[in-house]
C-alpha cells in the first residue's frame, strides 16, 4: 500500500518577518532538503541491500512505519528550535529511506527495475521545480488550501489501509495518482507558506516538503512498478 504521511500544519498563522527573513527561511529549507536526500538514498541502499524490508511481513512493517513515521514527526517539532531538531530531521529520511526499500527492491526485480526509478526520480524532481516555480509566481494567498490538501491526505491514508487489507492493484494506481496530486499541491502550499512569511522555522518546513516529494516518488514508482509488471 502507498505509506501515506504529512505533517500537521497551522491554518491562518500571522504573516512574519522581513523579506530577508523569508528568503533566509526558503535557503535553509531547500538547503536542509538537499541535505535530506542524502539519509534518505542511503537508507534505501541499506534496506535494499540488507532485504530489512522483506524480513518484515507487512502487517508489521506497517506498524513500524506509522510508529516511527509520526514519533520522529513528534520528535522532530519538538525540537525544531533546538540544535536536536536538525539531526533529528536527517535521521527521520534515513528511516523512510529504510522504509521505501521494500518498494524500490520490488520495482528492482522487474526487467527495466533501474530505468523506473531514474524515471520516478525525474518525475519528482520535474514536479517540484514546477511547484517551486509557481510559488514564486503565485501571488494570492493559498492558506485557504491547506484545510482541504489536510482532508484529502486524511482520506488517502484511510483509503490506503482500506487497500492493504483489499490488496487491489487497480486502487493501489488510483490512490497513487491522488496522491501525486495532492502532495504535488502540498509542496506549492508549503513553499508558498515560507514566502509569505507565515511559516518561519525552516525544519518545520522541510519536514513538510520533503514529505510530499516523498510521498509523490514512492507514488510515481509504485505506477510504474505495477503497470510494468502487468505487461
Amino acid at each position: 500500500m502507498n505509506d501515506t504521511v504529512h505533517t500537521p500544519y497551522t491554518v491562518g498563522s500571522a504573516s512574519g518577518g522581513t523579506v530577508a527573513q523569508r528568503n533566509r527561511v526558503l535557503r535553509n529549507t531547500y538547503w536542509l532538503l538537499a541535505l535530506s536526500m542524502v539519509p534518505t538514498v542511503l537508507g534505501a541502499w541499506v534496506g535494499v541491500a540488507t532485504g530489512i524490508g522483506r524480513m518484515m511481513s507487512p502487517g508489521i512493517g506497517l506498524v513500524v512505519f506509522l510508529v516511527g513515521a509520526f514519533g520522529f514527526m513528534f520528535a522532530i517539532e519538538k525540537n525544531k528550535n533546538s540544535a536536536a531538531g536538525v539531526p533529528i530531521l536527517l535521521a527521520f529520511t534515513f528511516f523512510m529511506g529504510v522504509m521505501l526499500s521494500r518498494l524500490v527492491g520490488a520495482v528492482l526485480g522487474l526487467q527495466s527495475g533501474a530505468q523506473l526509478i531514474m524515471m520516478a526520480f525525474a518525475g519528482t524532481g520535474a514536479i517540484f521545480l514546477g511547484m517551486a516555480s509557481l510559488s514564486s509566481i503565485i501571488k494570492r494567498d493559498l492558506t485557504s488550501m491547506g484545510k482541504w490538501l489536510f482532508i484529502g491526505a486524511i482520506l488517502l491514508l484511510v483509503a490506503g489501509l482500506a487497500n492493504f487489507f483489499i490488496q487491489s492493484s487497480a486502487l493501489m494506481i488510483t490512490l497513487s495518482v491522488l496522491a501525486i496530486g495532492i502532495f504535488s499541491a502540498f509542496i506549492l502550499y508549503d513553499l508558498k507558506r515560507v514566502q509569505d512569511g507565515l511559516e518561519t522555522n525552516y525544519i518545520t518546513a522541510t519536514l513538510g516538503v520533503y514529505l510530499s516529494i516523498y510521498n509523490v516518488f514512492q507514488s510515481l514508482l509504485a505506477i510504474f512498478g505495477l503497470t510494468s509488471s502487468s505487461d
